[in-house]
């Protein structure tokens, strides 16, 4: 097993270096870059801009050659943990996203959890009771989530909360706790609103998690391994427990290497619509206003987070079925 480990680690180096690479041409393949976009913002204020671009320019290095300002980023960030300056806020880019990072990670893992418990168990009945009510139930609210898009969804959770039961709707917490430190009072207001980003980013995940699980135990119920642990008097629990069940959660577990990027990712919209203090709107702005060492470093880490999740997904269907291991 810590073979497999080292293998897979040593595997993610290479990885993360040529996300790196792929994510700094990324950013740099719209034409033009920040100090272009502040041109045109003074030129429309009428302000002078030739000798504060000069300046602004010679500051960033903009004016180098790309494989330049490259190694000039993966330098700070290798030495120094030093991501680079953001060039709207002129503040460095680790104190603008790491208290954001925080927030975001803390809502995806919870909404990660809240998709696994959600899907799981709703899945296992829906392949158990196949064609009944439950599974009609099931598949409709979950073609529901699947269709319905995360904006759209939250716009309508917030109305109802603030129209039925009165409920301050937007960020995590009521305005009057904003400024205040944390209390026991503020951490049961945030309690009252994080739920509802939750059940949001997690919606279309969890449905289609549902119908992933009961198609692949559909496929494993009427197996012969299943049909002769019957026949030797297994009760039906124990028996869905320790084989179909477990088989089944290959693919089940899989997900994590795509689930834990794009929740990061994925909440970009919904956060701008229920004004969430994470990285998703910082990432939006820092995307139109070209602000380069910002976008770069939030796809950065998101990019990393794809290659964790996939170490994490391998792990875990090691640890689940052994012939991974061994093969």
């Amino acid at each position: 097993m810590m073979g497999f480990l080292m293998r897979r680690i040593f595997y993610m180096i290479p990885t993360i270096f040529l996300v790196s690479i792929c994510t700094f041409i990324i950013i740099q393949l719209p034409p033009g870059d920040y100090l272009d976009s502040l041109a045109a913002e003074m030129g429309e204020a009428g302000v002078e801009s030739t000798a504060v671009l000069d300046s602004l320019r010679e500051q960033y290095g903009l004016g180098q050659p790309m494989y330049v300002q490259y190694f000039k980023w993966m330098k700070g960030i290798l030495l120094h943990g030093d991501f680079g300056i953001s060039f709207e806020k002129n503040r460095p880019v680790t104190d603008l996203i790491w208290n954001r990072l925080g927030w975001t990670f803390g809502i995806s893992i919870m909404t990660l959890l809240f998709i696994w418990l959600t899907a799981l168990p709703i899945g296992i009945y829906s392949a158990v009771r196949k064609y009944s009510m439950g599974d009609y139930i099931a598949t409709f609210f979950g073609f529901i989530g699947l269709a319905i898009p995360n904006f759209l969804l939250a716009l309508l959770m917030m109305y109802v909360a603030f129209k039925y039961f009165g409920q301050s709707v937007g960020g995590l917490v009521s305005p009057e706790y904003l400024e205040e430190p944390w209390t026991w009072d503020k951490y049961v207001d945030l309690l009252k609103h994080i739920w509802m980003p939750i059940v949001v980013v997690g919606t279309s995940g969890a449905a289609a998690l549902i119908r992933i699980m009961r198609a692949n135990l559909l496929d494993e119920l009427y197996r012969p391994y299943v049909v002769t642990a019957r026949a030797k008097g297994m009760s039906e629990f124990q028996l869905l427990l320790k084989y179909p069940v477990r088989v089944a959660l290959n693919p089940f577990v899989s997900t994590i290497g795509w689930i834990l990027p794009t929740l990061v990712s994925g909440e970009i919209i919904v956060a701008v619509v229920m004004n969430l203090p994470t990285t998703g709107p910082l990432l939006l702005r820092a995307l139109l206003v070209q602000d380069m060492y910002l976008a770069g470093s939030l796809i950065l880490i998101v990019s990393m987070l794809t290659v964790i999740g996939t170490l994490i997904s391998d792990l875990l269907l090691a640890w689940i079925d052994p012939r991974i291991r061994y093969q």
